[in-house]
């Protein structure tokens, strides 16, 4: 039996595990039955906190609902910060290891602001077509790559049929991209609604992408931090930077980590 915690960042919902012990080992075909909405305890991916090395607190590892492993997660990540606070006795502010580098978090009651990777290959103005629609859309790499589309009526998108062929466009392979679709509501405040690989559906929210989409949104505007963001479920996102015209370098994203519930299934 493995005892898991279920928590959500701003809806982005996940199973957390502690394997500081190290004897987890799950395949993917058991992550993916784990996260079916149906026959397992529904998540759109798993987290194990894992020991850290190299001064890191702790160890992130993240699996997108698929099975495979990703490099980050930004809502992931804030649950993991409450996470590891509540079961390894960690202090408020701690630091942890990914695959795309070390992040650092804290917490603030349910809130939790990570302090991020530096973004890289910022690409602006791409234009290409999918679903045999030409499509002007720009692209980051936010800890995961992102591409960010701007439009006027968000709520209108059809996320899954124009995300996917985004997400799995040739310019983008082998790894593929997430896909965010964002509309301006003010001089700092935006929507989106983000297309996931991995999950290969829209989710109620993405930390990394909500960071790329305000990031991309600060480079077309020409604004400053922080931008406020909204996502599908609600809830709305901060992300903090300093910005040198297209550089952009103090990443942080400040959102809520709640748990939900525990218990323990059979894998």
């Amino acid at each position: 039996m493995l005892r898991f915690t279920k928590m959500n960042g701003a809806g982005n919902d996940f199973v957390m595990i502690d394997n500081r012990a190290g004897n987890v080992r799950l395949e993917p075909e058991q992550i993916v039955r784990i996260c079916d909405r149906h026959r397992g305890v529904g998540a759109d991916g798993i987290l194990l906190l894992e020991k850290g090395s190299n001064g890191a607190d702790f160890r992130m590892r993240y699996y997108n609902r698929d099975g495979g492993e990703a490099e980050m997660c930004g809502n992931g990540a804030r649950c993991f910060a409450r996470f590891a606070t509540k079961i390894a006795g960690a202090p408020e502010k701690i630091s942890f290891q990914t695959l795309a580098g070390l992040i650092r978090g804290e917490l603030h009651g349910e809130s939790v602001t990570l302090q991020l990777s530096e973004p890289k290959d910022l690409r602006l103005g791409i234009e290409l077509v999918a679903n045999a629609e030409k499509e002007r859309v720009h692209f980051i790499n936010s800890g995961v790559p992102h591409v960010v589309v701007p439009g006027s009526k968000v709520d209108d998108v059809d996320v899954r049929r124009r995300g996917e062929a985004i997400r799995r466009h040739k310019m983008f392979s082998p790894a593929g991209a997430n896909v965010n679709f964002i509309e301006k509501r003010g001089a700092q405040k935006i929507l989106v609604r983000t297309y996931e690989r991995g999950v290969e559906d829209e989710t109620l929210a993405c930390g990394t992408g909500v960071v790329a989409s305000a990031l991309i949104f600060a480079a077309t505007e020409k604004v400053d931090g922080p931008i406020s963001v909204t996502v599908r479920s609600g809830s709305e996102l901060s992300v903090g930077f300093k910005r040198a015209g297209d550089q952009f370098t103090n990443v942080t994203l400040t959102g809520p980590a709640e748990f939900a519930f525990e218990g323990t299934i059979e894998v």
